[in-house]
């Protein structure tokens, strides 16, 4: 019982210091980037059971069954959960894994990395930076010239073609997909 001023000054230095950003489970989180992670209720009505699973839950999806294992198209991949973009098929390549693997990311300000545990080794966790969704793991064996593999859960995505990025709002990104020498008749 002695202890217990100690403790209480503990957790309520932890309240104090606690992230503006944390809510409840059913409010909207937003930040200062624009894209939001909407409440916990209306993920549940939007996302697949395995598109929640993944994202929050941290679980990984089976490989080669899985929708953009196996993507060609020219676009980019946004997370399924605020839209946030992360990756380009400028930068996808097939890693012979199953799942689909990029050597960078599109935008490194909206990925998070961590540390995990979950197989008693550590491995790089990759996060979307705003929404937290779980997209998957980055390792050290990809191509060159960064040498990295991320290898994500197509769950975790939301493809938007070339041809469709400046009406689902990513206009910034068609420059990447246009052809510089290409020939005006």
């Amino acid at each position: 019982m002695k202890n217990l001023p100690v403790l209480l000054l503990l957790g309520l230095a932890a309240v104090l210091v606690m992230p503006s950003f944390v809510t409840s489970n059913d409010e909207q989180t937003s930040t200062s980037s624009g894209y939001l992670k909407p409440a916990e209720s209306e993920l549940k009505k939007r996302l697949t059971p395995l598109q929640y699973s993944v994202t929050q839950h941290d679980d990984t999806e089976p490989p080669f069954n899985n929708e953009y294992w196996n993507e060609k198209r020219e676009g980019i991949y946004v997370d399924i959960v605020s839209g946030e973009p992360l990756f380009s098929s400028k930068h996808k390549y097939k890693s012979g894994t199953g799942w689909p693997s990029f050597s960078q990311p599109l935008d490194a300000g909206n990925i998070a990395e961590k540390t995990d545990y979950y197989l008693l080794y550590p491995r790089t966790e990759v996060r979307s930076k705003n929404a937290d969704s779980h997209l998957g793991h980055v390792f050290k064996d990809g191509p060159e010239p960064t040498g990295l593999r991320y290898c994500i859960n197509s769950a975790a995505l939301k493809f938007i073609p070339k041809d469709d990025l400046k009406q689902e709002g990513y206009e910034q990104y068609v420059g990447m997909f246009e052809s510089k020498n290409r020939i005006e008749p």
